[in-house]
This record gives C-alpha cells, structure tokens and sequence, in this order.
C-alpha cells in the first residue's frame, strides 16, 4: 500500500498503535545495549521516537514521504535522524541494531527482499544484530481479510472502507484490494498491498545466504520458541552478523 497520501498516513497510526510488539523491540535494544540503531521502514515514527534517547543514535527510514514527515512532526521526533528511502540508504559497517517492524518485511517482494538483507549485512557491525517479525504461511492469515463495506470514524473523518485479497501465488505473495472512500470529501483511494509470505526455512536460507545467521525464532513478544505449527501466526527472527 502507498502511504504517500497524508490521510493514510494518520490512519496507520490508528491500526498500528503501541503494543506489546514495540515493548519487545525497545527491551531486545536495551538488553543488546545498542547505541546505533536503524528502524527500517519505520512508517510514522511511533517505534522510532521511543527508541532514542542520550548517547544512542537513532535513524529512521521509510519510502513514503507522508509517514516521514508525520514521523518528523511527532513529540520526540527531533531526536531521530530522518531518511527517504529504502536498504539501499544503509551506511555500511554503522549499525548495532537494525529493526524492522510491522511486518514490514513482508512488503518487500521478490529480488528487493535479496537486496535489502544484503545491504543490512554490510550495514551491521561485527556482532550487530537484525532483529523482525513476519507472518506464519501456515496459520493462512489472508483469509480472514477479506471485509465487506463499512464506516467508522477517524480523525481524518468518515470512512467508508472495505478489502479484498487474493490468494497465494507461487511465491507465496498475496495481493490485497483496498478500498478507501473519505465520505466527507468524496474522495477515494483505491489502493492495492502485496506481501509475500516466507516460511522459517525460506527466510533463514535468505538470511544466511545475505551472511547473516539465524540466532533466535520466536513465536511471540514473550520469546516462546517456535514450533512450526498452524497456531502460531507470528514468526520473531533475532539475526547476526557474524563479521
């Protein structure tokens, strides 16, 4: 999805709001004692800004300039260093940590998903660490996305809304159809998402083929190992570069 229109922008941060997700990235960056972290693809910023603070240095970077320039705008936002862009921005050999949240791995399709986990590979410092979240293909999420019209209001005003997705194609990327009318304004944005589901294997043979290995995968916040089953809806991935 394109969250270039500034009303986008407000409404991720509507369906995306703090959890239990950022508790387990700001603990795994205070537990790692990272002083140069990078939030790749941090949308608006509400991970990002928690993330700073004295003697840390925090940058933040999204291909959308509506998320980045809400993320600029935020209380804190003056703390993090701000980037257009996607992996390709990454400073090689600069980074303790790289984060990537809101499954924010699974909108990178095909060979930029190669690239990008190349390009934090020469980023990370020897021993840094990359740490994310993606979905289970097992658990089939995607069926429960499909949503007839609705309405409800938001700070951008009445929306009327719906999704459609489609299933699996060979890559394991499902496309979704999403239907945005700012009822006020008449306005409409129809706008289509892909993701592309990994399972464990595939992501760590990416993983080490990008020179990165596996340490860690969890079945949630809470660091329960995963088991490979259907209940599970979340992989966590904790990644390092060896150096």
């Amino acid at each position: 999805m394109s969250y270039d229109d500034p009303r986008l922008a407000v409404l991720y941060d509507v369906d995306n709001p703090d959890g239990p997700d950022h508790d387990f990235f700001r603990g795994f960056a205070d537990h790692l004692g990272a002083n140069r972290i990078v939030d790749l693809g941090c949308g608006t910023g509400l991970l990002t800004v928690t993330l700073a603070r004295a003697g840390r240095t925090v940058t933040g970077i999204d291909p959308a300039p509506a998320m980045l320039e809400r993320a600029a705008t935020r209380p804190g936002g003056e703390a993090v260093n701000w980037v257009l862009g996607t992996g390709d921005v990454l400073t090689p050999h600069t980074t303790d940590l790289i984060i990537m949240s809101g499954n924010v791995v699974m909108h990178i399709i095909g060979d930029d998903w190669h690239t990008t986990l190349a390009a934090i590979a020469r980023a990370l410092t020897p021993n840094g660490r990359l740490v994310f979240e993606a979905r289970n293909p097992a658990a089939h999420a995607w069926k429960s996305w499909n949503d007839p019209v609705g309405e409800r209001d938001t700070p951008v005003g009445l929306l009327r809304e719906s999704v459609t997705t489609e299933p699996p194609d060979e890559d394991g990327v499902v496309r979704m159809h999403c239907h945005n009318e700012f009822v006020e304004t008449g306005d409409v944005l129809d706008v289509e998402q892909s993701l592309q589901f990994r399972d464990r294997s595939q992501i760590e043979a990416d993983l080490l083929a990008a020179g990165l290995v596996t340490l860690n995968v969890w079945s949630d916040w809470a660091r329960t190992p995963f088991g490979g089953t259907e209940a599970e809806p979340l992989m966590v991935f904790d990644a390092a570069f060896p150096g």
